[in-house]
């Protein structure tokens, strides 16, 4: 029996379903997938408060300053919550095969109960300037940050699930500053980091049609519309595939793109996936990559499958503060363990606060659901394709592989995947966070990754 579910399964993964990204198409396809996709959305519930001199600008266009900021009585009542959890009983088991293990969250929740401060993670994004505009109908949220370098080049920063605009606070400074963290003039950037549709501070898609189709398509007009004529492209999780379809797309000016969580994966092997029979021949590397692929299609895709079936059936992450957190931290094993870690006081790139500090903006901003849908709309509004599988990309693409992403890229596959591949990097060390765990070595990289670009 066991046998079969895990074939039905992978086979269940192979026509789509793995995180709900529909994305490996062609040019052609995807315009195809724009005329059919509905993007037409209403703007982002006032659940915080905002204010800002030019909010009421009647020209969509606009780029409007944005501020915010949670009450104290918010905060309380977050505090309530926590500390008010209704525990279930401790797993049947000694590790996190049965899920979120509960001594792990009653630590998290213990700290998030007690001493922990959002107003000194809210200090932090306070201190870079916001925007927001409209993009097809909808209120978009971004972190616009200039370098004082001439000629820096304009990169778009895209994060996503579990994952926010915190995930990319560590690597502002020193991409747009390079000079004062080592870097040169000649290495500079001026960064556009904005929330996805339903994510922290961007509008909450009212009907069905933002996806990563008509996310890519907006971010381009968003480049346009700050004056960019020449940029590149960065993401990782759902801002890869956001990334990658800019790339299909060619947007004028996009230059380049550049990934840590690549899409790669040969047809030959996501057939054999499948099976569940890895291919022979394949190098230390591949074999490495397969087992990373099959234990996450076996072990890791709960919280996808219903995020792509059913995520408005996830009332408790909306209404309980720990289960959200949970639901958050269970993304994939090894960033998982990562996580657990820090809560037992052994911090490896996350602290204690970095973790919360992401969790409580999704609390704060009551995008729990919202962002979920994100996986609905690519599962059912875009052509079937699985997530890690190739895209034909024919504009330059830049590689980072860290060792505990979902799967680390082979070089080999990378190549085969990507005809102009400008750079590549393998890291011993580096989860599903890079940006936000490893910022010293994902900044090296970015500088490396474009300089032939410039």
């Amino acid at each position: 029996m066991k046998e079969a579910e895990d074939s039905s399964r992978r086979r269940f993964l192979k026509t789509g379903s793995l995180l709900g990204l529909a994305a490996a198409f062609s040019p052609r396809t995807i315009a195809d997938a724009f005329t059919n996709s509905n993007s037409k959305t209403n703007q982002m519930e006032n659940s915080m408060t905002r204010t800002s001199a030019t909010q009421l600008q009647t020209d969509k266009a606009a780029i409007r300053p944005f501020q915010f900021n949670f009450s104290d009585a918010e905060l309380a009542d977050l505090r309530r919550r926590v500390n008010a959890t209704k525990w279930p009983d401790r797993e049947q088991v000694p590790d996190a095969s049965q899920g979120v293990q509960l001594a792990t969250m009653q630590k998290l929740a213990r700290y998030w109960g007690t001493d922990y401060d959002w107003r000194k993670g809210e200090a932090k994004l306070k201190a870079v300037p916001h925007f927001v505009t409209e993009l097809d109908g909808l209120d978009i949220h971004f972190i616009h940050v200039r370098s004082k370098h001439e000629n820096a080049l304009p990169m778009i920063v895209t994060h996503g699930w579990p994952g926010s605009i915190i995930e990319q606070m560590k690597i502002i400074e020193p991409l747009t500053n390079p000079t004062a963290h080592g870097g040169t003039a000649a290495e500079a950037f001026h960064l556009v980091i904005p929330s996805l549709p339903g994510y922290g501070f961007s509008g909450k898609p009212t009907k069905p049609g933002w996806n990563p189709v008509s996310i890519a398509k907006a971010w381009a007009t968003l480049m346009e519309r700050l004056g960019y004529t020449k940029y590149v492209a960065q993401g990782g999780d759902w801002g890869n595939a956001v990334s990658e379809v800019m790339a299909l797309q060619q947007p004028p000016g996009l230059l380049g793109i550049h990934t840590n969580m690549a899409a790669t994966v040969p047809a030959e092997i996501s057939k054999a996936m499948a099976s569940g029979t890895p291919p022979s021949g394949l190098s230390l590397d591949e074999k490495h990559a397969w087992d990373q692929l099959d234990d996450f299609y076996k072990n890791g895709l709960g919280y996808a499958l219903e995020m792509n079936n059913r995520p408005q059936t996830l009332y408790g992450i909306a209404d309980s503060p720990v289960g959200l957190a949970a639901w958050m931290l269970d993304h994939d094993i090894r960033s998982y363990q990562m996580i657990a870690r820090a809560f037992d006081g052994k911090p490896e790139g996350l602290t204690k606060d970095d973790i919360l500090d992401n969790v409580t903006l999704y609390w704060l901003t009551n995008t729990a659901i919202s962002s979920a849908r994100l996986y609905w709309d690519a599962r059912h509004n875009l052509p079937p394709g699985g997530f890690f599988d190739v895209r034909g990309i024919k504009i330059p693409v830049a590689v980072s592989a860290f060792a505990e992403e979902i799967y680390q890229a082979p070089k080999s596959w990378a190549e085969k995947a990507y005809p102009r591949l400008i750079f590549y990097n393998k890291h011993d060390k580096g989860t599903h966070f890079a940006a936000w765990e490893q910022p010293e070595l994902f900044v090296s990289d970015l500088r490396a990754a474009f300089k032939s670009l410039r």
